[in-house]
């Protein structure tokens, strides 16, 4: 599903959207967000792992066995 799809849905415009990524690039700066989307990327996937099923365990013992 793409953005523009979702956009109406929530009754945002372009504009809407382009001052709310300006207040955001304010409160948090430039170097922060990259920051931010990278632990909202890590709570994703630890969410969509969760859902199927796969442990922290397995994935420490995959990884483990790697190093070696």
């Amino acid at each position: 599903m793409h953005i523009i799809m979702i956009l109406p849905l929530f009754g945002l415009g372009m504009q809407e959207i382009i001052i709310i990524a300006l207040i955001v690039l304010l409160l948090f700066g430039g170097k922060k967000i990259p920051e931010l989307m990278k632990g909202l990327g890590r709570g994703v996937r630890s969410f969509k792992d969760g859902i199927n099923g796969k442990d922290d365990e397995q994935d420490k013992a995959g990884n483990d066995d790697k190093k070696d």
